[in-house]
């Protein structure tokens, strides 16, 4: 079995994600473990409420940003193979039907896992480049001793070399699991379009009573685009409030890079899902076309039904972010004196939703558009 380089690039997603988790999180375990070789010259309780205050905040970063990078790394995983499992059933169903078994061709998908690797070292490499002047920042005031920045080899095995192999077995296992039916039911051809219109009576009842069907069919029918869509908009929503809700427990450069990782890890999910809801529904659209239904009526009934899945995704992601913050914050600094209390930020909210809801629209409307003028020839073959 051979992934293309068209499939290949569909993995720029994951890379984005890891790079951006493996970047954060290299910056503050590589600054915690050089922390900690200064705790003997930690002396006046100036300095040990600082040292605290900085180790607590490698934590709270590393579990929230990172954390939230590495689950948002194996959803996508997950949808890259589930995607390319069903994009390529005819030519896997033809393998198996030729005597290949499930494992020999799952033990190709290990190749999902250099995409980890790829991120990943990108990343690390990037975090040292900026490290120096990450821990002059860290400790602009010298209210500590000076911080040696020195190279931790376990680090580099905890987070290039381990999300490597366990990415790649992941995808191994995922496949083999979704392979696991006959070969036949894979090499049959199926319709893309499940809705059937019920006869026709020539009046606009009928028409809208078929729209309406067709919406809730193809909410059930693809609950992969469905939950990408509700992901993307989690992501978007907890990453930005979440960079947002840290301005009071780190300094003003990680800050910036949260936010920055948070925009591009929302952006990249947003443009990933609304392309594959776009994908996954253009020959439905085509059809419609040649019925004579309007490019309008085709985005009320197939790409408009998201728009509160997205909703929904937004307002799971506040609530998540707001939980994971206050409770992390209560246990990791709960020993830190004068410390600002967590609050819930609305105008950070409001704020979020505003840049969400224009940036999903207009995504969709580009989107539209690029099918608009697209033939129904092209879109068939």
């Amino acid at each position: 079995m051979v992934i293309s380089f068209k499939d290949g690039i569909k993995f720029i997603g994951i890379i984005i994600i890891v790079f951006c988790a493996v970047f954060v999180c290299t910056m503050f375990l590589n600054y915690q473990s050089d922390l900690v070789k200064i705790k003997q010259l930690i002396t006046t309780n100036e300095e040990i409420i600082f040292y605290n205050a900085q180790l607590s905040t490698s934590k709270v970063v590393c579990g929230a940003s990172g954390g939230c990078l590495a689950a948002t790394s194996v959803v996508m995983l997950i949808f890259y193979i589930k995607h390319y499992i069903d994009t390529h059933r005819v030519h896997l169903g033809i393998l198996k039907a030729l005597g290949y078994s499930d494992i020999k061709i799952a033990k190709h998908f290990w190749v999902f896992g250099l995409s980890v690797l790829v991120g990943a070292v990108a990343g690390y490499a990037l975090a040292f480049a900026i490290m120096p002047v990450f821990y002059s920042v860290q400790n602009a005031d010298g209210v500590i001793p000076s911080v040696t920045l020195r190279f931790h080899f376990p680090v580099f095995i905890y987070l290039v070399i381990l999300p490597t192999l366990i990415f790649s077995a992941f995808a191994i296992l995922y496949a083999l699991i979704k392979l696991r039916q006959p070969a036949l039911s894979m090499i049959r051809e199926t319709s893309y379009c499940t809705v059937k219109a019920k006869k026709s009576r020539e009046n606009k009842n009928t028409e809208r009573s078929f729209l309406r069907e067709l919406k809730i069919s193809n909410l059930k029918n693809k609950k992969a685009l469905v939950f990408f869509i509700v992901f993307s908009a989690f992501c978007f929503s907890a990453m930005v409030q979440m960079s947002v809700g840290l301005r009071d427990y780190s300094g003003t450069m990680m800050v910036v890079i949260v936010m920055l990782i948070g925009f591009i890890l929302a952006f990249t999910t947003l443009f990933l899902s609304v392309s594959a809801v776009i994908n996954g529904n253009v020959k439905t659209i085509a059809m419609m076309r040649v019925f004579g239904y309007s490019d309008k009526e085709c985005r009320s009934s197939l790409l408009n039904v998201y728009r509160p899945m997205a909703l929904i995704g937004f307002i799971i992601g506040t609530l998540y972010q707001y939980g994971l913050l206050k409770i992390m914050i209560e246990i990791v600094f709960k020993d830190v004196s004068d410390l600002a209390v967590y609050k819930f930020d609305y105008i950070a909210m409001i704020l979020t939703f505003a840049v969400f809801a224009v940036a999903y629209e207009l995504t969709v409307y580009l989107f539209s558009l690029r099918i608009k003028n697209l033939t129904v020839k092209e879109i068939m073959i």
